[in-house]
């Protein structure tokens, strides 16, 4: 697939262009299945630090789109942020080079012309920021940078960008016969609280620095979405800015809702766990998994840091303090040494079939007759609970009908009961499922 690279100087744009491109309509942390997350977009620089990625569809076809960090940025990222443009360009076909379309050039801009004189790629130069068309008759300086004609847009008017498509199409190298089988990934967050190793672990799974690590806390800013094969399997790994209960800032508080969005959207969420500060915060972030209906994998990470003497104390602790999620897969795991990576992944794998898993209404039957014999029906003045049939209509997370007489009469500890069975007897307990009652009159009830 061609691959676009947005590269400019902080502040001009170049996120704004991202989302637009990639065809958000509206701000926010809404996205469309398959294409990469929105960036998160503010009036300060800095704001994105590590690559994003997304998918942009036309009838022309496909090309991966990669949002940059701001090169020149004066700050404490500066080098990291270069040293990945550097790379994101190695492997472009088309840069895309931003500019603030009604600002002055800046020495910045200079800059990165040079930086990007030196890649050897070709470069489309894009204006930003041009909401009128008067303003285009001031981007005659822009030719200063020796890249050619600006194509003006606008994110906020919506100006010039099927004008900027066209443009891209025609710089992209013709790939005769090339076919590109629609492969649906699995979907894997990595959710956590800051600085509890959620850049580290993604940085250690790709075997590159794709993400800025720092001991400052809220060096991820936005959700980070990376693609990448293992094992026949095809992957989207989303690393999240780190979730705390009262954020400090208004991008950390856009940062952290769009983490709590990437939940909704994954198949799979790894809940990072520090062994040194565990609290019930973990449980809090499994539960909001878990009532979104995704598979959890406890992912303790720096276990390098523990030693031998007292590992067999800090698991006893974990266990403790997770023991409501003890049925949960729990994996030890090392981002310095690699320790338990590949076996994460293969549990990702698992737990992402096993949430598919259909089972034929005949089998769930014969199980629901047994289940009837093992323990006493709910009866109400007289009226007994009847379970007439079972079903399982839909996969991710399963669904199972209970059809019966009154489903007001189903109680706790009889959910509890059946929840105990489907898990255990239909091999479902590592996982969220769900439980309907639904009478003959319609009524219903959602365990």
């Amino acid at each position: 697939m061609h691959r676009v690279v947005i590269v400019g100087r902080p502040n001009v744009g170049k996120s704004s262009l991202f989302n637009k491109l990639l065809g958000q309509k509206h701000p926010g942390p809404v996205s469309r299945p398959g294409q990469g997350r929105f960036a998160v977009v503010a009036d300060q620089p800095g704001v994105t630090r590590d690559l994003k990625e997304g998918e942009v569809e036309s009838d022309r076809g496909r090309f991966k789109l990669v949002d940059t960090g701001g090169l020149w940025s004066g700050d404490v990222w500066e080098k990291k942020i270069k040293a990945k443009v550097e790379r994101a360009i190695q492997g472009a076909d088309l840069v895309l080079f931003v500019v603030d379309g009604r600002a002055d050039l800046a020495p910045a801009d200079f800059e990165v012309a040079d930086f990007l004189r030196r890649q050897g790629k070709p470069v489309l130069l894009v204006a930003t920021k041009v909401d009128d068309p008067k303003h285009e008759h001031y981007l005659g300086d822009l030719y200063a940078l020796g890249f050619g004609q600006a194509v003006p847009t606008s994110a906020v008017h919506s100006r010039g960008f099927d004008d900027l498509e066209e443009a891209i199409w025609q710089r992209l190298p013709v790939r005769q016969g090339e076919a590109e089988p629609e492969v649906v990934p699995i979907r894997l967050a990595i959710v956590g609280r800051p600085n509890a190793g959620k850049s580290s672990l993604l940085n250690a799974i790709l075997g590159e620095e794709r993400v800025i690590v720092s001991e400052l806390p809220g060096t991820t800013r936005d959700a980070i979405d990376v693609e990448f094969d293992y094992g026949g399997n095809r992957f989207l790994l989303v690393d999240t800015a780190g979730i705390r209960r009262r954020p400090e800032t208004g991008v950390e508080e856009l940062a952290i809702r769009r983490s709590h969005a990437v939940i909704e959207e994954s198949d799979v969420v790894l809940v990072v766990v520090d062994p040194r500060e565990l609290g019930d915060f973990e449980m809090k972030l499994a539960n909001e998994a878990l009532q979104a209906g995704k598979p959890v994998i406890l992912t303790v990470t720096k276990w390098d840091l523990v030693s031998k003497t007292e590992a067999p104390k800090v698991r006893a602790d974990l266990k403790l303090q997770l023991s409501h999620l003890e049925r949960l897969p729990k994996l030890y795991v090392s981002s310095l040494t690699g320790q338990n990576l590949h076996k994460l992944l293969s549990e990702a794998v698992r737990l992402y079939h096993l949430a598919r898993v259909r089972f034929e209404t005949a089998e769930l039957n014969r199980w629901l007759s047994l289940w009837t014999t093992q323990t006493m029906l709910p009866n109400f003045k007289g009226k007994p609970l009847k379970l007439f049939f079972l079903t399982q209509p839909e996969v991710a997370p399963p669904t199972f009908v209970f059809f019966c007489n009154y489903p007001e009469f189903v109680t706790r500890p009889f959910e509890g009961f059946l929840r105990n069975r489907i898990g255990e007897d239909l091999g479902l307990s590592e996982i969220p499922f769900r439980m309907v009652f639904r009478g003959r009159r319609g009524g219903e009830k959602e365990a």
